[in-house]
Order: C-alpha cells, then structure tokens, then sequence
C-alpha cells in the first residue's frame, strides 16, 4: 500500500493507495504538523498496513520537512515530494514551473489520466482554482478565484450586520432575508461564476469536448445541477499522486509540446 498526503492550508488529506485506487482517506488538521499531534494522528491512520511507498504534495512549505520525517521516522521510507521535477503523466507548458501548486499539478495528472486532453479541473478549496491542460497534454496554466467559505467569512467580519453563515443548498433566486441573500450570492453565484469560466475556457482551447471535473469540499454542491461539469472526484489530487507515485522512473516532461 501506498500512503499519500495532499498538505492543504486548512486540512491535511491522508490517503492509502493499491496499486489501482485511493482505497481509504482521512482529513487532519495541518496545524498538527506544528503542535507535535500529526504523527499520532499519521501511525493511526495506518495502523498494521505495510507500506511500500509514500508521496506528498504541499502548499505549506513548512509542514513538508516534518511529513517527510515522519514517513522516515515511521516506515523508513523516502518520501516523493512532487514538484516540476519529479512530475509524470503531464507536461508542462508554463513560464515560471516552480511557481505552480503542487496539489494544482496532482490535479492535472489525475484529469489527464482518467478523462483525457484538453480537461479542466475545478477544487474548491480555501480557493477555487482551476487547472487546465491543453489538447497536447501539458499543464498550461489555470484560474484562481476566491473560495466560497472566505468570501462569505470575509462579508461577516467586515460588516457589522452580515452573519456568519453555513454554506449550503437555496432554492430561492430571491432572498427574504439576510441569511438567505447570502446564500444565494454564495451558491447561485459561483455556479455563474463557474459557467462563465467554463465558457471561456472552451472558447480558449477550441475544444468541442471539455472534460471538467470538480473536487474540494465543496464540490457536489456546486456542481448540482450544472451540466458543464462532468465529474466529481472528491479524491481527485490524491489519485493523482498515487498515479505520479506509480510512474516516479519516467523521466519529466517539461515544455516539450508533445503528449505524454
């Protein structure tokens, strides 16, 4: 079995991997990788399994020495950071390789794989990103918005009478109180957000067919009901290291214009 870690802002996601899928996750906080409780937490998770091979991506760069270590520590395993460098199944077609999100880069090895090229994931996260990779295979770039959560916390911590609010369903298109005027901002608003986007992106990369699969926490809400979407993964990024894990002796592939 594999162990992989996909290090957000907010939530480590702990996945155990077989040779063909994610088979079991858990969410921790990353936080705990600075109080001491992330190890505990790592041993538990695993339990008696034998592992045979661990990968992380992370967007706390702080918090990736100690997962390493751990893995070390635990299993004495080396554990696959992914980076531009270590990257299989995709290329990359992007100015700056350094500056992309690896959990961005896991995004697009995993839509790439399962549903072909051009494809666009969407992961709602602290953000809501997008991931575009073009007709020839290669990771080209994408769209950063901001996510449902910190739009909605932002308008309550920065008025003095818009509540806090838990995002969820609406039917409603009008709102008959404040409570629910937010709401339908939040939700309808980002399916328009998300359509636009879509549209765009079509337009961009002259494709007939656009693959789109959603993925973050608040994914299958958004995506009731929106045709444009063709998929929700909630495992997306962990699939795609497992896949990056998988293929780790092929060499990179970067800028190279050519499918993978």
């Amino acid at each position: 079995m594999r162990l992989l870690f996909d290090i957000g802002n907010t939530h480590t996601h702990l996945g155990m991997a077989n040779e063909r899928r994610v088979v079991r996750q858990l969410n921790i906080p990353t936080a705990s990788w600075f109080n001491g409780k992330a190890e505990k937490l790592v041993r538990k998770f695993v339990g008696r399994t034998q592992l045979n091979g661990a990968a992380l991506c992370s967007v706390v760069p702080r918090a990736t020495p100690l997962a390493s270590k751990v893995i070390k520590r635990g299993w004495g395993l080396q554990c696959l950071t992914l980076t531009p460098k270590t990257l299989v199944g995709v290329g990359i077609d992007y100015p700056k390789p350094e500056t992309i999100g690896p959990d961005r880069l896991a995004n697009a090895v995993a839509v790439a794989h399962h549903f072909g090229a051009p494809a666009v994931v969407v992961d709602f996260g602290t953000a809501v990103t997008f991931d575009v990779v073009d007709g020839k295979g290669n990771y080209v770039g994408g769209i950063i918005a901001p996510g449902l959560a910190a739009m909605t916390d932002y308008l309550h911590e920065k008025t003095a009478l818009l509540p806090k609010i838990k995002i969820q369903e609406v039917k409603a298109v009008i709102g008959k109180n404040t409570q629910q005027a937010m709401l339908i901002g939040a939700v309808h608003g980002y399916r328009g957000l998300i359509r636009g986007l879509i549209a765009d992106l079509k337009r961009d990369l002259k494709a007939r067919r656009l693959p789109v699969v959603a993925t973050g926490g608040y994914a299958r809400l958004i995506a009731a009901g929106m045709p444009e979407i063709t998929a929700v993964d909630p495992l997306l990024t962990l699939e795609g290291l497992r896949l990056v894990l998988a293929g780790r002796r092929q060499p990179a592939k970067v800028a190279t214009g050519n499918p993978p």
